[in-house]
């Protein structure tokens, strides 16, 4: 999952249509099976957030992959308090999250069991930045992510902007 938001909120617009390309040049990459992007208003967590299905992180030494990642034009404008990067291991892929449901995150220093009687998914963090030990995700209907407020600093709700795509 990379983390990410801009010092320049005018640009917000612009950066949405560099993600989509992002993504699709992401999916080229050998050994990432699928891609996606969210954003957030909760605070306390980056506002947007890109989930990848990857096969290891060998994946992050590829000569192409190391040709075509970061964040290019983006970078003087990356607000460094939000720029996270963590590899983590729970799932064999990324859960796909459709325009009728968020992905609902936690970060904590432990795995735990259900929290505020949503069942999570506990990913432990093996690579890349490491900015938090666990992080667990679930995905709901937006109906039901109303109860978590944007003040709850605890969860984040990360609503997709883009699809899931995937290679076949």
């Amino acid at each position: 999952m990379s983390q990410t938001g801009i010092t320049d909120p005018a640009r917000e617009t612009e950066l949405d249509a560099w993600y989509i390309e992002h993504l699709r040049i992401m999916l080229t990459v050998p050994g990432i099976h699928s891609t996606q992007r969210f954003k957030t208003k909760n605070t306390g967590y980056p506002p947007s957030l890109a989930m990848y299905s990857v096969d290891s992180a060998a994946v992050f030494q590829d000569p192409y992959y190391l040709s075509v990642r970061g964040m290019g034009e983006w970078l003087p404008l990356i607000d460094r308090k939000h720029y996270r990067r963590n590899l983590f291991e729970g799932l064999a892929a990324a859960p796909a999250v459709s325009g009728d449901c968020v992905l609902l995150v936690a970060d904590r220093p432990a795995a735990e069991g259900p929290a505020d009687g949503v069942d999570f998914i506990w990913l432990k963090t093996v690579g890349l930045d490491r900015s938090t030990p666990y992080r667990g995700i679930a995905v709901i209907r937006r109906d039901a992510a109303e109860r978590f407020d944007t003040a709850d600093s605890r969860f984040a709700v990360y609503a997709p902007v883009t699809p899931y795509n995937r290679k076949d």
